[in-house]
This record gives C-alpha cells, sequence and structure tokens, in this order.
C-alpha cells in the first residue's frame, strides 16, 4: 500500500504513538474540524474508526458520531470493535475488525477492491438513510414526549 498517502485524525495521541505514525509513514493531521469532516471523507478512499476507551469502556454499545458521518458521507468504513447492544446498524454496513492485522487485511482489500468498497460504502449509507436521519430522530423524540404527556 505504498502508493497511498494515509493520515490519521484525533486529538491526545501520546509522544509514542506519533513517533509510531510517523515510522509507519502514517500523516498525523491532529484535531479535525467538525465542518471539515464531510470534504475530508470525500478526498477519501476509505476511513478507520479507533473509539476512544472511554467509550468503549464508560459508554459500550454507544458509537462515536464519526461512525454516523463516514456511513452518511458514503465512504467505506473499518472499525474496531464496539458492542452496537441497540442494532444501530446491520451485519455488513460496516467491517468491524479486532487485531491490527485484520485491520491491515480489511483495508487492502477495500484499497484494492473498489467494487467491493463502493458496495460497503453503499450499503452503509443505505442503513443511515433508512433509520438515521434528522427526521427519524425528530420522530424518535415526538414518540417520547407523547408518552411522558399520557
Amino acid at each position: 500500500m505504498r502508493d497511498r498517502t494515509f493520515t490519521i485524525y484525533g486529538v491526545r495521541y501520546p509522544e509514542e504513538a506519533r513517533f509510531a505514525l510517523d515510522a509507519a509513514d502514517v500523516h498525523y493531521g491532529g484535531y479535525l474540524p467538525n465542518l471539515q469532516v464531510p470534504s475530508t471523507y470525500a478526498e477519501s478512499s476509505v476511513t478507520v474508526h479507533v473509539p476512544r476507551q472511554q467509550y468503549s469502556r464508560q459508554m459500550p454499545g454507544i458509537p462515536t458520531i464519526r461512525v454516523f458521518e463516514a456511513l452518511a458521507c458514503g465512504i467505506p468504513l473499518v472499525s474496531a470493535p464496539w458492542l452496537d447492544i441497540e442494532h444501530l446498524f446491520r451485519e455488513g454496513d460496516f467491517i468491524k475488525v479486532s487485531s491490527c492485522g485484520e485491520m491491515r487485511k480489511a483495508l487492502t482489500r477495500l484499497l484494492y477492491a473498489p467494487d467491493e468498497a463502493a458496495e460497503l460504502a453503499q450499503r452503509g449509507l443505505e442503513t443511515v438513510l433508512q433509520r438515521h436521519t434528522c427526521a427519524h430522530r425528530a420522530a424518535q423524540l415526538s414518540e417520547i414526549c407523547e408518552g411522558v404527556l399520557q
């Protein structure tokens, strides 16, 4: 995959992690403002999601907004594992991996099999459009409010 460039965004990466990224020829982009997320995804072939420890330990089952954003932007997503206890997504909306080896395989597959990557991206986008729009959230809020008022 040396013919590709890789950038990782995020905050609070320890110095040793940034050294490891540099050694792997991965650019560290630091903080990515929310307004730049869609254009960054649009320029990318694939994205990776690694939930922070606080999400995976203290709030299991709750994905970060980045999962929704990536799928809504129609980009293939490879994610470190997290428990989808509310069944927010369908199997096959994105690829879950639990090791560095699995991550490498998934990224290689998606980068060199564009049809498979496009199919994965389309499936994730379909789920967001079917289940996770503002209209869906407004309807859920209305149902909650009606239930409280009864």
